[in-house]
């Protein structure tokens, strides 16, 4: 598989084309970014991370009959992945009410949710990501409505089943996005729709049972320090075992130096 030119670079990876139009390569920064890209810095070895776990997640909801844009990881920064068209949405579930939700509607902050609640948000960074209902989605023709029907549904599957992988490691899934893509399916001659993005850190926020320590990118967004040993902590109770990499001697049994580079 070839490496060609780069298609796209977001806030947290880069798009490259391959020898094969329906395959792209997707590469993990170090990259943090929070308030719509407000603020910014390098944090070495993030993307290491996030391309393991967010590997991790994908290959078990893969498992459990969720469509993804995974194929495999490549090395350590890298994965190759279906090219997908991606669906303008942020999908946003909320088992626990924090941030910008507390925030919008003086919900106390922790508050457990009865149900997940479901929000969607149109991508746009120059806009600050607005919070829209189904309607905008449907009035400007950013999705069809059986294809936003088959997501909510696939949605609150991945939710179950992520409240579960972390439940079991003790870690509380406060809340979550995720992005999808359309993708051609050669065998039935029709686009489908599958998982894309990541499932990482720092697009989950993640609280110690216990402690309720976070374990996510609120570590970056409120000068929590501790940003890449947070993320070690998440992917030693996944069980992920990490490849030999520049973090340190990487043990993520053992605390590793950050080196944190603010960006102009």
């Amino acid at each position: 598989m070839n490496k060609g030119k780069k298609l796209y670079e977001g806030k947290a990876k880069i798009i490259y084309e391959t020898n094969e139009k329906d395959l792209v390569i997707q590469h993990f920064k170090d990259d943090a970014t929070a308030f719509n890209n407000l603020k910014k810095a390098s944090v070495e070895g993030k993307g290491v991370l996030n391309n393991r776990i967010s590997e991790h997640i994908l290959t078990s909801l893969s498992q459990c009959g969720i469509k993804t844009h995974l194929i495999k990881r490549l090395n350590m920064r890298e994965q190759l992945i279906k090219h997908a068209e991606i669906i303008p949405i942020e999908f946003i579930v909320r088992n626990i009410a924090t941030g910008s939700l507390s925030k919008r509607l003086g919900i106390a902050d922790g508050t457990i949710l009865e149900k997940p609640l479901f929000e969607y948000c149109y991508k746009k960074d120059e806009l600050g990501d607005p919070l829209i209902a189904k309607e905008h989605i449907f009035a400007f023709d950013w999705a069809k409505e059986e294809e936003i029907n088959e997501i909510d549904k696939m949605t609150f599957r991945i939710n179950d089943l992520l409240q579960g992988i972390f439940r079991g490691v003790g870690i509380k899934l406060v809340d979550f996005k995720l992005e999808y893509g359309r993708v051609w399916n050669k065998e039935k001659n029709k686009s489908e729709i599958v998982l894309a993005d990541e499932i990482s850190p720092d697009t989950c926020r993640l609280w110690d049972v216990k402690s309720e320590k976070k374990l996510d990118k609120d570590r970056f967004r409120k000068d929590l320090g501790n940003i890449v040993q947070a993320y070690q902590e998440v992917a030693r109770r996944l069980g992920i075992m990490p490849e030999e990499t520049n973090i340190s001697e990487v043990n993520f049994g053992k605390a590793t130096s950050l080196k944190f580079k603010k960006k102009k």
